[in-house]
C-alpha cells in the first residue's frame, strides 16, 4: 500500500466494486468527472470495464483509495498514459461524494494545490485542451524528479 499521511492507495478489491459503482460511476455528474470517457449506464450485474482491474493491460494502474484509519473506502486513483521508459504518468482521482472536501486529494497528489504542496513543479499548460463536462479546459503539465521526491518520515 501507498500511504500518506490520512489515505492510503491499495489494489482494488471486489468488494470496492459495488461501492465505487453506486456511489461514483452511476451517476452522471460523479461518473463523468471520475472518468476521461463519456459517461454510460452499465447493464445491472455485468463486469464495469471502468472498475474491473486487468493486470495484463499496460500502461493503467488503478487504485482503491482509503482511509488510513479504519481503512474505509474513499474513491478511487489511477496512474494511466504510464511511459516505463521515460518514467512519467498522468493521475487521476475520484472520491466518493461523502469523501469530498476533507483534505484526501492532498495526500492522494490530485489536485494543483496540492501536487505543488508535495513538490511537483509546474512545468507548463497545454490551453483549452482537455473536454471535460461540455467546454474545454487547460491540462497543466507538472514534474518531479527523484532527487526532489522528500520521503515523508517513518510513523
Amino acid at each position: 500500500m501507498l500511504r500518506g499521511s490520512r489515505v492510503g492507495l491499495r489494489a482494488r478489491h471486489e468488494d470496492d466494486i459495488p461501492v465505487l459503482r453506486a456511489e461514483l460511476y452511476d451517476d452522471v455528474v460523479n461518473g463523468s468527472r471520475a472518468e476521461s470517457r463519456p459517461w454510460r449506464p452499465i447493464t445491472p450485474g455485468s463486469k464495469d470495464p471502468r472498475l474491473v482491474v486487468d493486470d495484463t493491460v499496460e500502461g493503467h494502474v488503478p487504485f482503491s483509495v482509503v482511509e488510513l484509519d479504519g481503512g474505509t473506502l474513499v474513491g478511487t486513483a489511477t496512474l494511466w498514459g504510464i511511459d516505463t521508459h521515460s518514467r512519467s504518468a498522468h493521475i487521476g482521482l475520484g472520491l466518493l461524494p461523502a469523501a469530498r472536501g476533507k483534505g484526501y486529494g492532498t495526500d492522494v497528489v490530485a489536485m494543483l494545490r496540492a501536487a505543488e504542496r508535495n513538490g511537483f513543479v509546474r512545468e507548463g499548460t497545454l490551453r483549452s485542451s482537455a473536454w471535460v463536462l461540455g467546454e474545454f479546459l487547460d491540462e497543466v503539465l507538472l514534474g518531479l524528479l527523484a532527487d526532489e521526491w522528500k520521503q515523508a518520515p517513518a510513523i
